[in-house]
């Protein structure tokens, strides 16, 4: 694994619906998110090494992984960086957003690749994503043309003053 500010952890996100959806995963399919979730080999071929550690072919894994991310078991499978040690701000932002202009929001909201998590939540403020930029002022323009562009008055900015991270693997086996 690769030790420096730019790579904290490479990581899947699973989304746990292992008991809901009708998902139906074997011990192999348990113990490849175990794998992915906190040691992703950081080498030319990842899946052939997955393979070997699992004792399955490149392909098997391949095609697992296929399956988990169609059934929604994996989103994504990516590198999670530490944005401060590489010089980006991370902000909270919320927004009132109408019911009928939800689904136009977030397509705009989730254009922005600074854009890492968007939720909807049972609030006032309904729309909850989390930016990461460069800079605040970088943070500031999208957050202003993604207002422009839907015609959300306001956007609540929240920047983070202390991140505290929380290592969170779940034990799949």
């Amino acid at each position: 694994m690769i030790q420096s500010a730019y790579c904290l952890l490479l990581t899947a996100c699973c989304l746990l619906l292992t008991q809901s959806k009708g998902n139906h995963m074997d011990d192999i399919d348990r113990k490849l998110l175990n794998e992915i979730q906190s040691d992703f080999p950081v080498v030319q071929r990842p899946y052939k090494d997955l393979g070997a550690r699992l004792s399955c072919s490149e392909d098997n894994i391949l095609k697992r992984i296929k399956r988990l991310k169609e059934e929604g078991i994996i989103r994504r499978i990516g590198g999670n960086f530490d944005s401060q040690g590489i010089g980006f701000t991370t902000t909270l932002c919320a927004a009132r957003v109408p019911d009928d202009t939800i689904e136009e929001f977030v397509r705009m909201v989730n254009k922005y690749s600074g854009v890492t998590h968007n939720y909807l939540r049972d609030h006032h403020y309904n729309i909850w994503f989390t930016f990461v930029a460069p800079n605040m002022k970088e943070i500031d323009r999208y957050i202003e043309e993604i207002m422009k562009h839907t015609g959300v008055g306001k956007i609540l900015n929240l920047p983070a003053v202390k991140i505290f991270k929380i290592l969170v693997n779940f034990n799949l086996v």
